[in-house]
Parts: C-alpha cells; structure tokens; sequence
C-alpha cells in the first residue's frame, strides 16, 4: 500500500469521525430516545403479558383454585406470566374498612386499592349517600416488572392485610396491604392512614428486598390512575363546564384540560397533584416528591350515562426497591370547599405549599382577590350566626349596596346634571343643524366644562363596580356552601330553580332554555328591564342624536339576552341580581325622591358664572377634548378645500 492510499484512507477516517462527532445526539436526545424505546417495549411486554393473563383468567374463571395448584402445566403458565408475583395471583377478594367522622373508605385486597369513598357529611341529588367513586368506576394501578421480563398489573394481584386495623395515640386508622412473592423476605406494602376528622388520606407504597425480584436497574414505578366522574348535581350542562382534569408543576402554577371537549396533554415537567374535579367534589393525588413523564386524558361521556367525564393519567414515581425510603402519596377525597383546602397550606413552609384552593375558580386576577379577602370571608362571617342562606345573600347585597353608594350617588348625580341641562343642549341642537356635528358637540362640551360636568364622570364610578360584580359572577356558582340549600320555590340554590319544565325535545326551545325556565331568572330580567325603562326616562337621548333609537333599544334588549345566558346558572346567582336590581330601582329613587333639580341646576348656572371669572387652568380633561375637537374640525376643513 503506497503513501497516498494511506493518506486517503486517514482522510477518510477523519471525515467519519469528524462527522459522526458532529451528529452525536446530545444528552437530552439519548434520555428521550432512551424513553421511547422503554415506552415501546413496555408496551409490548403489557400486551404480552396481558394475552397471557386474560387466558389465564379463562382457565381459572370456571376452575377450583386448589385443582389449578395441582395442575402443574396451568402453575407453569402462572409462574410465567407473574414470575415471584405467581403467589398473589389467585385469591378471593376482600374488603376492608376505613371511616372517620366526614369520610368512608372501602378498601379491596385485589390491587390494594381504594374500592369506593363515600363523603359522610353530603347527599346525593336523590338524598342517597354521596359517594365519589364506587366498584370499577376508578382505579389506581402500578406496572411491576419480573426478572423473565413480564409486566405485571397491581390491579390483578391479591393482596394480604397485615393484622387488624390499627388506631395510633391521635386517632389515625392504619390499614397495612402487602403484596407477597415467591421470596418469603421480599413484599410491597401499600400502607393506609385515614385521619381522626380528615378528608386527606396518606398513602406510602414501601418495597422491602424487592431487588432480589425485580430488574435492579427498575427505579421508577409507572402507574395509571383513572376515574369516570359521576353527575352529582343537577344540572349536567352547568356542571360539566366545572368538571376538569386539572394539575400543578412542582415549580408553581395550575393547568387543566379542556372542559368542553376531549381533551389530552403530555407534560415533560415535573407535577406535584393531579386533581380529578367536579363542580363541589375533587379526587385529588398528591406525590411527596413529583411525577414524572406525565400523560393526561380527558374524555366526555354522553348524556343519560350517569357520568361527566372520564379521566385517565399516566405517570411515573420514584421507587427504591431496597425499601430504605418509600413512595409516599397523599390523596384528598373530599368537598372543593375553600376553608378546607386552605387549610393544608397553614403552617407550611412556602415551597411545600399545594394551593389546592385554586382549583375553586374564584375569577381572574383582581376578581379572585376580591372573593378570596372580601366576599368569602364576609360571607363565612354572615354564616355562623344566620342558617337561611337566601337571608345571607340578601344581607350581602344590602352590605355590597351600601358600601357601593358613594359610586352610585356619584353616577346618579352626573346624570341628574346632564339632565337638567337638557334644555340648554337642546337649544344649541336648535341653533346648530344636524349637518355641522362637530360644532354642536364642541359647544356642548363648552357648556359641559363651564358648568363643572363632566360626561365620564358617570361612568368611571361604573367601571370602580365592576370588579366586585364579576367577582360575585364567580363566587355563586363555586359556593359549596349553597349546594342543596333551599329558599322560597328554590330547591337548591347551587343549581337552576325551575317553575316550568318539560322533557320532551321541542326544536329551538330545549336548546335556548334548557328544558326549564327559571324563576328567578325571569324576576332578575324584569327588574333589569324595569331599571332601564327608569334610567331611559331620567337620561333621555335626543331623538336626533345619531344611534338614538338602536341605542334605546339595545339597552332593553340586554337584559332578555342575559335571561338566556343565566337560565341554566345557580339560583343562588339570578337571585343576587335580582336584588341588585331591585335595590337599584330602590336606591334611584329615593335618591331622585330627595334631589331638586331646580336647585341643582341654579348651582350649576352659578359655577359656571363663577368658572368664567376664573383663568382658565390648561391640560384639563375637558380641554383636552376641545382640543382633540378643534383638530378634528381643522382636518375636515382641509379635507374639504383638497376635494374643491
């Protein structure tokens, strides 16, 4: 071989090399490729090893256990589909029971799961006990995986209780499930511990010499927790829009799923609890540390099943097989109530906080902080001393009126000003022909600003109100605290009051009303009407005002648009605006009772002479529009002589 062919094959070499180096796969590439492959081979040894199990099933659904045990050709298939599990793969299912003061578990011995969870201080809509999940509806399963490679299901495993139920010096009730193999000294325990008067119940899965039966390269357990979410309250269409498969990172901040459709997410970060949720009641887990590589799936059941959605995560857990620290959980079961979730965050370090209240969606920003520190607290505050709940929303709205009054006086009286100058503006309407708009608004406006009156005055008060009414549209209907709370023809204030109903599916009017009229509804769109026939009269547009007749109409068309909207929403929020309008219709009167006009517009006439003898102050509110209107009418003026 001559010195060039070995220079050819180095040069060769090099560019190999050099660019097998360049196209190396990072970190991250490896980690992901490393998952996929995993995820597709656990996927394939699952379905494997789930041929194998349904037909072991088929074999020992119709066969006595102690012939199987004697059958050495069906042990040899047992053996090989659950490896060390084949001693837990055949038993007869149990049930064990935890309870306390607010709530009742029933615990199976196959999979070591929770069977059902029922709320003791709630009822269903058919007064039956108020149960979250029950029998198959949710399951919370674990993959394990043998030395001869198979992947087995906790779920299809049976269990063995450690002694009887357990009670420690504070009331706590501990429920010990160990999951035995073929090895005498290693087992899973899944370890239960409900509290004296808690819905938040602590769950730790601890392994003890499970290295010698599992793969030693196995330290993360895979799990997959589903739930169908019952219909618990009234109204399936107000509920469902309630009803989320929400999360939170372990870094801060929510997240859920799409509410109003299917929906499915995959989440490389890390998750600190995912909440299966309905409009009043959550299934929530919470992992000591964080999940991993997390899949969520939210699907919407039909209507007429007896459920709303059917929820699906999949995600992943640290696992020391060696069993020196286990895999601890927490799962509340229990009310979205937002004392109660607020309380797991007291006394806790910052960066251990779980903020479960914000699964309660209290409005946006500035909406929630005026729920969370003004109308929660104020109603809880009304709540020890008074039971009717009707009588509470009443005496908030007589509280929130009043505390509103300086805004509103201040509204009535801007346009109880530009009302009594309504006589003046229609002469300079007279004076001025339609055709030179600019001018007639440039001098109402030197009217405006010689009396002191400003147009926007009235509304700003408006706008300052507007947080406080938003925030209520969104305390209502999140309020546990009204769910199946009667007053007058209102069964439940936390869902519709219905006067008319019907079930059969009449076109157009089912899918406007729902079925049903509300009552209250239809009383808040009357008051609201009656309120802006009062406001039309005392504020009444010039008839040649351009919009003057579209614009009156628009304002009585709003409130019946607002009865189709609020039809469906909680009694509890219709009779509030009910109120609201009602006391508005009150208050405006009074107010106009006690205002004489006549006097209201002297004091003006007298400022204004008084404002003319005075310099005129430069970069006001009211200048500044004359200034925006002068060069309005400039710029026209050109644009004519241009088109001359």
């Amino acid at each position: 071989m001559d010195k060039n062919t070995i220079v050819g094959f180095l040069l060769i070499a090099a560019i190999v090399i050099g660019f097998t180096w360049l196209n190396k796969p990072s970190e991250e590439e490896i980690a992901q490729r490393k998952r996929y492959n995993d995820s597709i081979t656990l996927v394939q040894q699952q379905q494997q090893a789930q041929l194998i199990q349904d037909s072991v099933r088929q074999m020992t659904a119709n066969a006595d256990s102690v012939v199987l045990q004697n059958d050495s050709a069906a042990t040899a298939l047992i053996a090989d589909v659950y490896g060390d599990f084949s001693v837990s793969a055949a038993g007869e299912e149990t049930f064990y029971t935890l309870e306390n003061e607010v709530l009742k578990l029933v615990l199976s011995n196959k999979g070591g799961r929770i069977y059902s969870a029922e709320l003791k201080e709630f009822k269903a809509q058919n007064d039956e006990p108020l149960i979250l999940f029950d029998k198959e509806e949710s399951s919370l399963n674990f993959l394990l995986t043998t030395l001869n490679n198979r992947v087995v299901n906790s779920s299809d495993l049976f269990f063995e209780p450690l002694g009887e139920i357990e009670k420690d010096s504070v009331g706590n009730q501990i429920l010990t499930l160990r999951l035995k193999t073929n090895n005498p000294g290693a087992f899973i325990d899944f370890i239960y511990k409900l509290p004296a008067d808690n819905y938040m119940v602590e769950y730790d899965v601890k392994a003890t010499k499970m290295n010698e039966v599992m793969p030693m390269s196995v330290n993360l357990l895979e799990m997959r927790w589903k739930s169908d979410i019952r219909q618990q309250e009234k109204g399936r269409s107000f509920e469902e829009r309630y009803s989320t498969l929400s999360y939170r990172y372990l870094a801060g901040d929510n997240g859920s799923l799409s509410a109003s459709k299917n929906d499915q997410k995959n989440i490389d970060n890390q998750v600190k609890w995912i909440a299966f949720k309905d409009q009043f009641f959550s299934s929530i887990l919470i992992a000591d540390k964080s999940f991993t590589a997390t899949s969520l799936n939210s699907e919407v059941l039909n209507e007429g099943s007896g459920y709303l959605k059917s929820f699906t995560s999949e995600m992943a857990v640290p696992f020391d097989l060696t069993g020196k620290e286990p895999t601890g959980f927490r799962m509340y079961l229990g009310p979205n109530h937002f004392k109660t979730l607020s309380s797991y965050d007291k006394k806790v370090a910052k960066d251990e906080k779980l903020y479960l209240r914000e699964l309660i969606p209290l409005g946006w920003l500035i909406f929630g902080w005026v729920n969370q520190y003004f109308v929660i607290p104020l109603f809880n505050f009304l709540s020890r001393f008074i039971d009717s709940f009707g009588i509470i929303i009443l005496i908030m709205t007589v509280i929130i009126k009043i505390i509103l009054f300086p805004l509103s006086y201040k509204s009535y009286m801007s346009s109880a000003k530009m009302r009594v100058l309504k006589p003046q503006i229609d002469e300079i309407n007279a004076k001025i022909p339609p055709e030179k708009a600019m001018e007639r608004q440039k001098a109402t406006m030197a009217l405006y600003n010689k009396v002191g009156v400003s147009p926007m005055s009235g509304c700003l008060p408006m706008v300052l109100q507007m947080p406080l009414l938003i925030a209520l549209f969104s305390f209502f209907p999140s309020a546990i605290e009204l769910r199946q709370q009667s007053f007058l023809w209102a069964p439940d204030l936390s869902a519709y009051d219905s006067i008319l109903s019907w079930k059969a599916n009449i076109p157009l009017l089912s899918n406007i009303f729902d079925n049903h009229i509300s009552l209250f509804a239809l009383l808040m769109t009357v008051a609201s009407i009656f309120s802006t026939k009062l406001s039309m009269s005392t504020t009444q547009p010039s008839p040649d005002q351009p919009g003057a007749g579209m614009m009156k109409w628009m304002m009585y068309l709003m409130p019946i648009m607002f009865f189709f909207m609020f039809n469906s929403y909680a009694s509890g929020l219709t009779y509030y605006y009910f109120l609201s309008s009602l006391f508005t219709v009150i208050q405006n009167e009074i107010i106009r009772g006690t205002l004489d006009e006549k006097k209201l517009l002297a004091q003006l006439h007298a400022r204004g002479n008084a404002n003319s003898n005075k310099p005129k102050k430069s970069g006001g509110f009211m200048e500044r529009i004359e200034k925006m209107q002068r060069e309005q009418q400039k710029a026209l003026k050109e644009n004519a002589k241009r088109r001359k």
